[in-house]
């Protein structure tokens, strides 16, 4: 079987790191939290959102669950930034290599650092972006913390 690029990208990673995880495919293609969790069956807090930000003109990626919004306050008072925004499209893209809607947490091109929401902690298993919006991977939150290099924090506003 074979992959487009940026989903090998992503299990190049994995191969690499030695990481028990696993990759599926989807019929339909899944551009938010919802349709994930919906296509796989699981609970959307265990969707890993990866959303790129600029915070004082560095790019940060902050791993959020699918349930819930990222706090931009808190995620810039984390890193030690006044001025946060979420990324565009294009720096998105620039920042990851990934298009918008499918991106990975890992590799990145030119993401600092990684924030991981400490919630999904309370799951055996969670779902990442693989590089394609039809492509989603499972993997032990703490295999996820060290292939990022994630620092933990509470990351947003809970419900």
């Amino acid at each position: 079987m074979t992959w487009p690029e940026s989903v090998e990208r992503v299990s190049a990673v994995l191969r690499a790191a030695a990481v028990e995880a696993r990759i599926e495919e989807f019929d339909e293609e899944t551009h938010t939290a919802r349709e994930a969790a919906e296509a796989i069956g699981c609970d959307i807090a265990q969707i890993v959102k990866s959303l790129v930000l600029v915070c004082d003109g560095a790019f940060v990626m902050a791993l959020v669950p699918g349930d819930r919004r990222a706090d931009e306050e808190v995620i810039g008072a984390t890193v030690g930034a006044r001025l946060v925004r979420m990324a565009r499209p294009h720096e998105v893209l620039h920042a990851t290599g990934f298009e918008p809607g499918a991106v990975a947490p890992f590799p990145s091109r030119a993401v600092t650092q990684t924030l991981m929401d400490s919630s999904f902690f309370g799951f055996q298993e969670v779902w990442i972006g693989a590089g394609a919006a039809s492509h989603m991977a499972a993997l032990a939150p703490a295999e996820l913390l060290r292939l990022t290099q994630a620092r933990t924090a509470d990351l947003s506003p809970h419900g």
